[in-house]
Order: C-alpha cells, then structure tokens, then sequence
C-alpha cells in the first residue's frame, strides 16, 4: 500500500484540519501569500515561507525560503533543508502543523474551510502548542527505543527473606523524561496511558524473565486499561515465555468499580492462571466489596496508609489492623508498601501483614542488575 502524506493543523477557532501533500503537488508552497499551495492566514508568516518538497532519499523535506521569523522542526529553527518523518511537528512562524504519513485509502480532510488551501491562525509572535511536546520520541518509546525497566523486592515480613520483585517501568530515552511519573503525564496528554503500561510490562518481563526463571513478579496495570480479549492474550503470551516468572497482576483501585466487573475480570486471570492484587488498598474508595465478594491473592496496602504507622492515633492503627485480618480471614496475602523505618516495620508484623515492601527492605534496582 503507498504511503501518503499529510499535515495536520488546528485552526483559531479549534477546527482540525488536514492538508493532503499529493507528489503531484510538489514542491508544496507555504505562506501568506494566495498563490502558495498552502495558505496561512497568520501573522508573523512571510508571503513565500517555506516549502515541502520530495527528499532525495525518499520522503519529504521542508526548506526555509529566507522567512523572517523561521521555520522549525519539533521546535528547532532549520538552517538548511531538513527530513521529515512521521508525527514531527512543524511551526512556519506562529503556525503550528503536524506531519502524517498514513496509507493513502485512509486520509481524509478532517473538515472543510472557506479554501482548502487556506489555514487560519491566531495572532502572535510565539510558536503555538497545539500539539504535545515530545510526540515523536513518545511513539519511538512504545515502539521500544529507550524502553527499560526496574525491580523493587518484596519480602516475608518476618524472616525478612525475598519472596517476589515488582515490576517497575523505567525509560531512558536519551530526549525523554526518565521520570515515570512525567512519562504517563505525557502519555495522559496523547490518550496512550494503556500503551505506555502495556508496554513497560512487555519489554520488563522479557528483560527480567531470564534472571527471576519461574519467581514471583508483580506487574502493574494502568486505570485506563481495557480489560478485554487483547489485554488477556498478551498477558499469556507473557506467562509462556521460556522461564517466564510467575505473574501477579496488580488491579488499581479506581480500575475497576462494580463487584460483578471485578468478578469477571478474577475469573478471566483465573483461566489463564494468574493470581492478581488489589494495589494502592485503601487509598481512596476502600474497596472492601470487592475484597469480601472477589478476594484477591494479595491486598497491597497503600504507602499512605503505612507511613510513619508507629506514630498513628490508636484508632487509625485498630482500623488498619482490622482490615489486615479481615484480609486473611478472606484467603488473602496483606501486603505492606513504602515501609522506610524499622519502627514501621515493627508495626506491621505486629498488625499481622505477611509481606513488607519499601526502601527499607529495598530500593528498586535495575533488571539487568538483578
């Protein structure tokens, strides 16, 4: 199938708009003025801006044509002619345009104007941020570029010994954040949460399989994701890899919110075998429901409810410790997170959780380092 390109922009009234690059068509003219292929009613253009012709080695490429306020390219000012490649953003002047190249059959104007040639923008001299910052190396991310991964131990409370690691998604993209927490704001901003988790819990257990052959991994799921037909095959996938480690699926609080969702979804884990976790209990909605009518094989107790536990009104201790035993009383594994002292520590074996995790017992490592 032939490729086609196009260029995605939104108007000053917020209307989408996509601009077909037909190769009949180039070199593709940019500016002010009515006689360029494309239109920009903006100020700050030049009447001839800049234009998309067909690069020698394939593809397209932008050139300059001695604009005054420039032309750039995921927001670098270009010099010369320069490449483009899928999901690059573009700015002539202050207008703000995205690069697409999809298969021809599929492209399609996303709404009509007074010409189609004709994009209009607002006012002003400062590249615009209509679209994300970062979108380009986001995609290279979920295709695997920059993709690694950490492990955090999980150990029995008492004798302290190492029973399972959980698995931490890590980046290190040479022009992306290595926070987690800045990735999935990032990854919230283009809708893609599910993708980036999926994606952390592929390449992880890949990475960590040869090094745990057949332990105990903890593997979190995003909110947002679809607990559907896709989701459950490629988590068997995951469980059949040669000396794959034994998944426990970890179910955010706010994932799943009705008893008979959450029914369904423990009896779908179970007919592939994988025992699954209640993460962040008692961080919000307390769950206590879904812990009495679908108990889970471990209940994870949030980091909040734990910290500096040792200096908690005894009220606040008695309700944690009831929902501690309520958990065994239900076949349940309690589970301590983010236990940092020896005096956290203490209280937790005393409240009778089975299992600890934290800085205190051990901080995440890298896979590779396991």
């Amino acid at each position: 199938m032939e490729t086609g390109w196009y260029l995605e922009g939104i108007t000053s009234d917020g209307i989408p708009i996509v601009k077909k690059i037909d190769a009949a068509e180039l070199p593709l003219r940019i500016g002010r003025d009515a006689r360029n292929g494309l239109v920009v009613d903006a100020r700050g253009l030049s009447r001839l801006h800049a234009l998309i012709e067909a690069d020698p080695a394939g593809g397209l490429r932008v050139v300059d044509l001695g604009s005054t306020n420039g032309t750039y390219v995921n927001r670098e000012r270009i010099a010369g002619p320069c490449r483009l490649e899928d999901n690059d953003v573009i700015h002539f002047g202050t207008a703000e345009f995205r690069v697409g190249a999809q298969e021809t059959t599929l492209l399609m104007r996303a709404a009509d104007s007074d010409d189609d040639r004709t994009y209009r923008t607002s006012p002003g001299l400062s590249l615009s941020n209509k679209f994300v910052a970062h979108e380009k190396k986001f995609m290279e991310l979920l295709r695997g570029r920059g993709l690694s991964a950490a492990a955090q131990p999980i150990v029995d409370a008492v004798g302290g010994r190492i029973v399972a690691y959980e698995l931490l998604g890590r980046c290190n993209h040479p022009e992306l954040s290595a926070s987690p927490i800045q990735l999935f704001q990032l990854a919230h901003e283009l809708k893609r949460e599910a993708e980036l988790s999926a994606a952390f819990r592929s390449w992880g257990v890949a990475a960590i399989a040869p090094r745990l052959k057949g332990e105990l991994l903890f593997v979190n799921t995003h909110p947002t994701e679809q607990f559907e037909d896709g989701f459950f095959a490629t988590l068997q996938q995951l469980t059949e890899q040669p000396g794959a480690p034994q998944i426990v699926v970890e179910i955010h609080e706010t994932a799943v919110l009705e008893v008979e969702s959450m029914r369904k979804l423990a009896a779908r884990l179970a007919g592939i075998r994988v025992p699954f976790a209640y993460d962040d209990f008692g961080a919000g909605q307390s769950r206590l429901k879904e812990l009495t009518n679908v108990p889970p094989t471990y209940v994870k107790f949030d980091m909040g409810l734990i910290r500096n536990i040792h200096l908690a009104p005894a009220i606040e201790q008695r309700v944690v410790r009831d929902l501690v035993r309520a958990a065994i009383d239900l076949g349940s594994v309690p589970l301590a997170e983010g236990v940092e002292t020896e005096d956290e520590a203490a209280v937790c074996r005393d409240m009778g959780f089975q299992l600890i995790q934290g800085y205190l017992t051990g901080r995440p490592v890298p896979v590779t380092s396991l």
